[in-house]
């Protein structure tokens, strides 16, 4: 599974971020997948408290 795949996992059953959410921030983000947290943050998707465990989240993903 890939880190994306893992990623949207994460912020459908952790953090309860609705696909549609996800799936505007795919699009949005399509050009750089990496700003896909940024993304969902400047359209008030997801909150601060939230992007703050979605890099927390990435950190530990690269650590293992």
């Amino acid at each position: 599974m890939s880190q994306q795949s893992q990623l949207i996992e994460f912020l459908q059953h952790e953090l309860a971020v609705p696909t549609e959410a996800i799936a505007l921030g795919l699009r949005r983000s399509a050009s750089s997948p990496n700003l896909l947290p940024i993304v969902l943050w400047q359209y008030g998707l997801v909150t601060t408290h939230q992007l703050d465990q979605i890099y927390d989240w990435l950190e530990a993903s690269i650590m293992t």
